[in-house]
């Protein structure tokens, strides 16, 4: 009479391992490129708040204009009218993997009539695209991450 086996031998068990690195190796480019672009929207959407915040800050505001600081959109007290803008998370400067910066654009106006937001990606992993946004309200990009210093050199 023969022995029964249990369990799976050696080679059953590799085979196994086998198909699940494969399913693996075709699922996860898919699965960094979804992250990618959801970054990436994420980042559109912070540069709608920080506009929306900047146009809500100008107008509780009308001595002072735009702001170009996130703390002043956040909970700064320059303007107590104005506060709470933005989360405290967007406030921070990154989110997503996108890191938001203002590029440095002011009219230098009393008030301010000028204001512009860049959001870049925090590493290579984060998103390709780098983002603008000024007073007009238009959200430019950068197709390689690099910063977009102003609307001429960024694409919509």
């Amino acid at each position: 009479m023969k022995k029964q086996q249990k369990g799976f031998s050696l080679i059953e068990l590799l085979i196994v391992v086998a198909i699940i690195l494969i399913i693996a190796a075709i699922a996860i480019p898919n699965l960094i490129k979804s992250k990618m672009a959801a970054n990436e929207a994420s980042a559109v959407g912070s540069l709608r708040t920080l506009t929306t915040g900047e146009i809500a800050y100008a107008s509780a505001c009308p001595a002072i204009g735009f702001t170009h600081t996130l703390a002043d959109l956040g909970n700064g007290n320059t303007c107590p009218g104005a506060n709470n803008q933005i989360d405290s998370t967007l406030q921070s400067g990154t989110k997503s993997g996108y890191t938001f910066t203002n590029p440095g654009r002011t009219s230098g106006n009393n008030p301010e009539t000028m204001f512009a937001w860049t959001g870049l990606p925090a590493s290579g992993s984060s998103g390709t695209r780098g983002f603008y946004v000024d007073e007009t309200g238009v959200i430019r990009y950068t197709p390689n991450g690099v910063a977009p210093t102003n609307a001429s050199n960024a694409l919509q």
